[in-house]
């Protein structure tokens, strides 16, 4: 600094502006002990210590000049919004920075109150200590200076922070903290004059270790208040536009994954809304979702979506109605309207309209009353036969039937009866399986070769268009298994085979080895099962109708569910091979050897 800076301060009699310009500069020595002559020697050498005096002050008044310029510099390029938590990390970086060059500190360190723990955690970045440090970092609200500013928002200065019985000796010893200053981060809500409505403590800033061995002041403690609110102000923003932000996006990730259906009209009938769901329903073109802003007949297609937002729109009145879409009219859609209402009047301001695809519960419920239908049938017709064979045989009173006839009566009557005892048996392991009950199994050793070859000698008498053959290699064996619901999976699948080759041909059952399970064939050569069923099949009720050759078979539409719960009862498995519409259907079923050891490793 020139000479020439002190001689017009000297000359004008004012001393320099500053924070400080309260405190009196001492002045030059005068009286009748300053001497005669102005040159004495002590004279001299007083007004030179005086002159010293006046450059130290004004040294001092501009060092702190120059503090708070470059603080007022600091918070003027902080930004005052900060969208994310990259950002927010950058900007408190350089802040960090900033703040250690101003107060002349080694370490910085912000912290954060969370409410759910009540402790305050650190908020990266931070200045001279290592994340390691910072992950051991994690302070009570009652806990040493940091806990008692947040729980005061009064700022503390100390010197001596081993002996000093206000800090925390971890924090100490862990940080190697010699000195330091602790304030609080302080969010202000200001009205529309200015004045101070509502004030919130969100953490504290630490700095510790003044350079060069010196000691922290107050000075250094106002400055590092303005930093502070400064700090706190853009964390507070960034953490509500960050949670906002992410909020919006999870709102906006939902609407554009749940798979209902969802349109949003103004009353001007543009469209505001409308997700990947409601396009797939409409069959609309991917648009990249770009169908905000577009008038409702741009982009709606002409038909019962329209006509139900133009009308609830029209009468002011929500709708709940039930749709079927598509070109066969085999979706069904269950479609409600509410309204969205300005706060200030009645008026309509916008309509949204929610779909949910029924199409499933519909088929369902088609599916049961067929299903119903279709049992009493079943029980009907067995009982139909018992009947009329017994009431012959008791109306015999003059002995008109021979034995073999007796016989023959009674053989149809097992069979019929065996035939009831399987339908009921299938109801009731269904029931079962609705209610979420396992299926018990009684375990034992079941000869694959003998269990193929009985069965397919059962089925044979009661056709004479099918051949039904069983193939087993010897080597095969036994596995562990319950023979009875294993018989009950193989009489669906050949019973299936029989019924759906209704011209005859071979029916084949063959089982070998194969990584460690066993592997069961059935195979046909009838009607084929046509690609849209096929990922259908093992579903309860479901039955193929699509032509006449299907539809005049007669089934519950349970029997391949439920041999696909038998198979996983012992941690096995049953699909379609292969199929071709007319040439036949190859089913598989793979079973582990044994079904025990599979469920304990299992945990069941």
């Amino acid at each position: 600094m020139s000479d020439s800076v002190f001689d017009n301060d000297k000359d004008n009699g004012t001393p320099p502006e500053g924070p400080e310009q309260d405190q009196a500069i001492p002045a030059p020595p005068t009286g009748p002990e300053s001497g005669d002559t102005p040159d004495a020697p002590r004279d001299v050498r007083r007004e030179l210590d005086h002159y010293r005096l006046v450059v130290d002050e004004m040294r001092r008044r501009i060092r702190a000049l120059e503090d708070e310029l470059e603080t007022a510099s600091t918070m003027a390029e902080v930004p005052s919004v900060v969208v994310t938590r990259p950002e927010l990390r950058n900007t408190l970086g350089r802040l960090v920075k900033k703040v250690a060059m101003i107060i002349q500190a080694e370490k910085v360190l912000l912290l954060l109150h969370q409410p759910e723990t009540d402790s305050l955690t650190v908020l990266p970045p931070m200045l001279g200590i290592s994340e390691e440090q910072a992950d051991q970092l994690s302070i009570s609200v009652e806990d040493g200076v940091s806990g008692w500013v947040f729980g005061n928002a009064e700022s503390v200065v100390y010197n001596d922070a081993l002996n000093d019985p206000r800090t925390s000796e971890e924090l100490v010893s862990l940080l190697a903290v010699r000195n330091g200053i602790c304030v609080p981060l302080i969010i202000k809500q200001r009205d529309e004059e200015e004045r101070l409505v509502d004030e919130r403590v969100i953490g504290v800033m630490n700095v510790f270790n003044k350079r060069f061995d010196e000691d922290f002041g107050n000075e250094d403690m106002r400055l590092l208040e303005m930093l502070a609110e400064q700090a706190a102000a853009v964390i507070s923003n960034a953490q509500l536009y960050i949670q906002l932000t992410e909020e919006k996006e999870e709102l906006e990730e939902a609407f554009e994954s749940i798979n209902v259906g969802v349109v949003v009209v103004n009353n001007r009938r543009t469209v505001r809304l409308l997700n990947p769901a409601a396009a797939q329903m409409l069959e609309l073109d991917d648009n990249g979702g770009g169908y905000g802003g577009r008038s409702m007949d741009e982009v709606l297609p002409a038909g019962p979506v329209r006509d139900l937002l133009e009308s609830t729109i029209e009468t002011g009145e929500e709708r709940n109605v039930e749709l079927t879409m598509g070109e066969d009219e085999e979706q069904v859609y269950q479609a409600q309207t509410t309204l969205m209402r300005r706060e200030e009047d009645s008026e309509v301001e916008s309509v949204v309209a929610i779909f949910h695809d029924i199409t499933e519960m519909r088929q369902v419920e088609r599916m049961k009353t067929a299903f119903v239908s279709t049992v009493s049938h079943e029980l009907r017709t067995p009982l139909t036969s018992i009947k009329g064979f017994i009431s012959t045989l008791l109306e015999d009173d003059e002995g008109m039937y021979d034995n073999e006839t007796r016989r023959e009566f009674l053989i149809i009557i097992n069979e019929e009866c065996d035939r009831l005892t399987r339908l009921i048996s299938d109801l009731l392991n269904i029931s079962k399986i609705e209610s979420g009950h396992g299926l018990d199994l009684q375990l034992a050793d079941v000869d694959l070769g003998q269990l193929l070859s009985r069965i397919a000698a059962n089925h044979q008498p009661y056709t004479k268009k099918h051949s039904i053959v069983a193939q087993v290699p010897e080597e095969l064996g036994t596995i562990r298994a319950d023979p009875d619901k294993l018989t009950q999976i193989l009489d669906n699948l050949v019973g299936n085979a029989v019924k759906y080759s209704p011209n005859g041909g071979t029916v084949e059952l063959s089982a070998h080895a194969e990584n460690g399970t066993v592997r069961i064939d059935v195979r046909d050569e009838g009607l084929g099962i046509p690609e849209r069923h096929r990922d259908r099949i093992f579903k309860r009720f479901h039955q193929v109708d699509d032509d006449i050759d299907h539809r005049s078979i007669s089934g519950t539409g349970i029997g391949l569910y439920l041999v696909q719960h038998l198979a996983q009862a012992h941690c096995g498995r049953v699909w379609l091979e292969s199929t071709e519409v007319g040439e036949g259907s190859t089913f598989s079923l793979r079973l582990p050897r044994n079904a025990e050891a599979a469920l304990e490793a299992r945990g069941e």
